[in-house]
């Protein structure tokens, strides 16, 4: 088998070029919303490009605006240098939910493209079967999609993909609806067709949270950032393929991805502006998981390698994010690069009683976790210590969308309750101060800048 050779992306000719894109979208009360701030990047003819990214980073939305399906707000994308206005002729997509049509046979959908393209039957059925036959389909021709496993539908995704013999092939997470083993064996099987000479396509760029699989599939990875989402750093991937998981090389790969993933060393410049529910959202972690991670570490002496622990655990090392995420607001961990350690603060938190560390947390959360802290500050200051949470839910729709709103609300609902900051009715939608808060605010409220009976206007 022939190897695909690939030139340093600064001497290959660019097959789609970003430049300085940024895209908003309205949201509640007449504001805007941003997405994806001053994004600039090329993708390179010969290259694996990797997209990673947590959630809230604008991954999809950028992979959407390099297809021409969504409209830049400001900025501009070309295509092999034109400057796109409409649908990106020379790409092809390959979806996460499979978008095939269920009415319609696994032939019949390959030649949906090209029958959209106005090519003649007898032509899209030669190019249709041979695309088949490449992604190991055939004998599958006439079923319908509702016959077939997961990853043989996600086959034929990518078969009506290759059939338009594009330049490039874009992939918006196309493993993650399906199970590990699947998963992995579709990899190793696009790497392989990637390798071939005539491989149908000049350069691949798929989007991941996934750090293994990205340093797995890819010759460079762009690590984004979120809320909104913008460039963190850039990694190229000098591994030869087939590669291994277990070679130091590949793990310092994950460990450099991690630590610019969670940007220990390679963040933004901190603002000025003091932290804020809009600014500095919860991390998706409930008080079960949070308290998991953190007795894990306890457990191994009060530091643990993240990409290591994860594969202990049987997880992907990304699936701890958002956990980390939380220890390290709230200050029960410190991380540098991807190594974790529990602070004082986190041991006395794991070693107490279960009062005393409701307690802690409570106090925790109202120091360093915004949203509880403004939910806290606003019920303090109605008349009664109780608001509807669709106060505050109008309040996070100025910067999130609806689903990440609901989330937002949901994890701090989550916190407070547990620190016995306030109760809520889910059947009334109230959220009602308790006395353990009345002490707690006229303790910590005005060192942190908040009077206790000042304006609820925190978000």
């Amino acid at each position: 088998m022939a190897t695909r050779l690939t030139a340093p992306a600064a001497v290959r000719t660019p097959i789609v070029e970003v430049d300085h894109l940024f895209t908003s979208f309205p949201a509640a009360g007449g504001a805007t919303l941003a997405v994806l701030d001053d994004i600039t990047l090329s993708l390179h003819e010969g290259e694996v490009l990797a997209l990673l990214g947590k959630s809230g980073s604008g991954k999809s939305t950028l992979l959407r605006a390099i297809a021409g399906l969504l409209a830049p707000t400001r900025g501009e994308v070309r295509y092999r240098g034109i400057p796109l206005n409409g649908a990106n002729p020379g790409v092809a997509m390959v979806f996460q939910s499979f978008a095939l049509m269920p009415w319609l046979t696994v032939q019949d959908n390959v030649e949906l493209g090209l029958q959209a393209l106005g090519v003649p039957a007898a032509e899209r059925r030669r190019r249709a079967l041979e695309a088949i036959d490449v992604i190991g389909l055939d004998g599958f021709e006439s079923a319908y999609p509702k016959e077939l496993s997961g990853g043989m539908r996600q086959r034929v995704g990518f078969a009506r993909a290759l059939v338009l013999q594009p330049d490039a092939l874009l992939m918006d997470e196309p493993f993650s609806a399906l199970d590990v083993l699947t998963a992995e064996n579709l990899r190793t099987e696009l790497m392989r067709l990637w390798e071939e000479p005539d491989f149908p396509t000049k350069a691949i760029c798929i989007v991941t949270h996934n750090i293994e699989e990205a340093v797995l599939l890819a010759d460079r990875v762009v690590v984004l950032g979120a809320n909104p989402g913008h460039l963190k750093a850039e990694v190229e991937v000098h591994l030869p393929r087939p590669r291994d998981r277990r070679s130091p090389t590949f793990e310092a790969l994950v460990d450099q991805l991690y630590a610019a993933l969670t940007g220990r060393g390679t963040a933004r410049p901190v603002s000025v502006a003091p932290p804020g529910p809009l600014t500095h959202p919860l991390p998706a972690a409930s008080l079960g998981g949070l308290a998991g991670l953190v007795e894990i570490v306890y457990a191994h002496n009060g530091q643990a390698d993240l990409p290591d622990l994860a594969a202990e655990l049987s997880f992907e090392v990304d699936d701890l994010l958002p956990l980390v995420d939380a220890a390290v607001m709230l200050g029960l961990l410190e991380v540098e690069g991807a190594q974790a350690f529990l602070t004082a603060t986190g041991r006395g938190w794991y070693t107490a009683d279960i009062q005393t560390s409701k307690e802690l947390f409570a106090q925790l959360a109202v120091r360093h976790a915004p949203l509880v802290r403004t939910i806290c500050t606003a019920l303090n200051n109605s008349d009664d210590g109780a608001l509807r949470d669709d106060f505050f839910r109008d309040l996070l729709r100025r910067g999130f969308s609806r689903e990440d709103t609901e989330r937002q609300l949901d994890i701090a609902i989550d916190w407070g309750r547990y620190g016995e900051l306030y109760d809520y009715d889910a059947d009334t939608g109230e959220l009602v101060l308790t006395e353990v808060y009345a002490a707690l605010a006229r303790e910590l409220l005005p060192h942190l800048g908040v009077e206790p009976t000042g304006s609820p206007e925190q978000v």
